[in-house]
């Protein structure tokens, strides 16, 4: 018996809406990547890149728990002496809600070329509005495997 490897061609990636609203970050960004990685299908592959698109809404009104608002803290380093920038949580989540959601998800993606090209089906939106409505996408529930 050979192994199943599908074809280029038979990779039709939906298009799926997650809304953050009064969600955990995590448990958000856990289920996104799944999604994007393509493991709720059958096809699986883990060198083909058989996920779908996901568009997530309400970016601003995403939950955390404990303190996380104000000890979490995101670094970005220059390379230069003195060039380490941190920003809190709070205040990413202030100026740019739509970034908390990017990076939680591309921490849980490969880091590989693989990962970097699955994060483009990624698509983060502050309020409730998207310009997908032309894909007809399906809602899909944070908390359970199935879709609406």
């Amino acid at each position: 018996m050979k192994t199943y490897l599908p074809k280029v061609d038979e990779l039709n990636p939906n298009w799926l809406v997650i809304d953050a609203q009064d969600q955990i970050l995590g448990k958000v960004a856990t289920r996104v990547a799944s999604l994007l990685r393509g493991k709720h299908k059958p096809n699986f592959t883990p060198h083909l890149k058989t996920g779908d698109h996901v568009i997530v809404i309400n970016a601003e009104k995403v939950a955390v728990t404990g303190n996380k608002m104000t000890d979490k803290m995101y670094y970005r380093y220059s390379g230069y002496r003195g060039g380490l920038k941190v920003t809190p949580l709070k205040v990413l989540l202030a100026k740019h809600p739509e970034r908390v959601i990017e990076f939680a998800v591309k921490g849980m993606l490969p880091k590989t070329i693989l990962g970097r090209h699955t994060l483009r089906n990624l698509h983060v939106y502050v309020g409730p509005d998207h310009p997908h409505t032309a894909q007809k996408p399906a809602t899909v529930a944070v908390d359970s495997r199935t879709s609406k």
